[in-house]
């Protein structure tokens, strides 16, 4: 019976790890991140990425909020220059579960077979996106900070409102570095 309560646990779990956006970054060990104060789009790279203008909007929009939030200030002749990057792939993800045991000694008398034994597949596909916002110099024109999000990407207006903005906010959570 343990077995039982526990499958749908395990299930609950897999899901949710598969729902959360992962963030990690890299940055030029070298800089001073303290004099940059104000910030522009590179436009030239922003109009590169290959993914609706829609989705655009939405990115930059969570960008220019975490910035400001930050205390950036937009500018016409910025500090840094934010620039972004995406990837999607399909993923599959196959699961085969299999509780109790067949023939043998079960609840009750003698031999028999355990009613209690079943098992399944599972087969869920979704997209998972790669989103990089980049930070670069913009006197230098060198990058100097790199952030990543790695997490599932939804289709739905409403859901992708606030995926984008998580996306965002969990990469950004990680500027400036902290220096060890």
């Amino acid at each position: 019976m343990k077995v039982f309560k526990l499958i749908p646990i395990l299930l609950l779990l897999l899901f949710v790890s598969c729902d959360t956006v992962s963030a990690y970054s890299d940055y030029d060990k070298t800089v001073d991140f303290t004099p940059y104060k104000t910030y522009a789009f590179f436009k030239p790279g922003i109009d590169k990425v290959e993914i609706s203008d829609l989705d655009k909007k939405r990115i930059l929009h969570a960008i220019d909020d975490q910035m400001q939030a930050k205390g950036f200030t937009k500018s016409e002749n910025p500090d840094i220059l934010v620039n972004i990057f995406t990837k999607a792939k399909e993923q599959v993800d196959v699961n085969q579960f299999y509780a109790g045991y067949g023939y043998g000694w079960g609840y009750g008398w003698g031999w028999g077979w355990n009613p209690y034994m079943y098992g399944g597949t599972t087969v869920s596909r979704y997209t998972e996106g790669t989103l990089f916002i980049d930070l670069i110099d913009a006197k230098k024109k060198e990058m100097i900070w790199q952030g990543q999000g790695i997490g599932t990407l939804y289709k739905n207006i409403d859901k992708k409102d606030a995926r984008i903005t998580e996306f965002v906010t969990k990469i950004l959570a990680q500027y400036p570095p902290v220096k060890k």
